[in-house]
């Protein structure tokens, strides 16, 4: 009877030794393919940075497994997130400053210290627009406007209050004298839901990033009225700064990438080297150039002392 206990016990710490594994070792990983976790809609920034990623990825070759993007919508980005912590070190997603400013404004209970950092990449600046015949010349004309009547025009914001674009526009009202609590906010999933619904007359007014803003733009579907940065952008330079219409607002907005909580050490050393080598392709300085991005990148120790 003993020596069949004996054999239980055995059983046992082997089974347990097994489940207590990451489930990869540092010579196989990775051995699947590697998903991408956009959480929101296709065509907003979030989007847009995940499919970025997949081609500057596949453009350096050092991953040899399949690189695929999914999209997982809902929550201001937390249904994507949730998803990645059920998942290993194949999976990693899309993050932004939402990350932070959610939980502080009590908009989420997820924290960066949920998740494992990977890197910060990109920092972007954020602009307001209007549909081309809204009528406002530039972005004091627009304040002065809801400084009268705060409440006459509905503002699209992605993906929740407390992201970066709903804040931007809070700064930029606080600054002007408008009282942001009596603004009429609307929600999308992502920066192009919002492009939709101002461009079909379902709001007036979008805060949202320039490369959420820039292909319609430049096609003369919608005017910007106003751009975050402390300087006019190289890219656009008929678009005013905030600052030189005499409102005190510079407001980046940075995007990175993130795996599950608890990546083993080799995992973690795997995506620096590929997000390394990735920020350093052609392919990913014309994502920076096309979409007028600032270099930012980090690797996932200083990403996590940057937090």
């Amino acid at each position: 009877m003993w020596k069949k206990i004996a054999m239980m016990c055995s059983v046992l710490l082997i089974i347990t030794a097994c489940s207590n594994t990451s489930g990869s070792s540092p010579e196989s990983f990775p051995e699947q393919a590697i998903e991408i976790i956009a959480p929101a809609t296709p065509g907003g920034g979030w989007d847009m940075t995940a499919r970025s990623i997949q081609r500057a990825m596949n453009a350096d070759g050092s991953v040899d497994e399949d690189i695929t993007v999914v999209n997982k919508p809902g929550g201001g980005g937390e249904v994507g997130w949730q998803y990645l912590n059920q998942q290993d070190g194949h999976f990693a997603a899309v993050n932004s400053s939402l990350l932070v400013t959610g939980n502080l404004l009590d908009q989420s209970d997820l924290t960066h210290e949920d998740f494992t950092p990977l890197a910060m990449l990109s920092t972007e600046w954020l602009a307001v627009a209007t549909h081309r015949d809204a009528g406002f010349s530039d972005g004091t004309e627009l304040m002065d406007h809801l400084r009268e009547d705060p409440q006459s025009l509905t503002i699209g914001v992605s993906p929740s209050l407390g992201s970066g674009n709903h804040l931007a526009f809070v700064q930029a009202a606080v600054e002007s004298g408008v009282d942001p609590t009596e603004l009429q906010f609307l929600v999308y999933s992502s920066g192009g839901d919002i492009m939709n619904a101002l461009l079909g007359g379902h709001i007036d007014v979008t805060s949202n990033s320039m490369s959420d803003l820039s292909e319609q733009y430049e096609v003369g579907e919608i005017d910007i009225l106003a751009v975050t940065s402390p300087e006019r952008l190289e890219s656009f330079p008929d678009i005013p700064t905030w600052e030189e219409q005499g409102i005190d607002m510079v407001f980046p907005h940075w995007r990175g990438i993130m795996g599950p909580a608890d990546m083993p050490e080799h995992e973690v050393e795997a995506w620096d080297e590929w997000l390394s080598n990735m920020v350093e392709t052609d392919e990913w300085q014309t994502v920076l150039d096309n979409y007028d991005l600032e270099d930012f990148y980090m690797s996932s120790g200083e990403t996590g002392q940057f937090f």
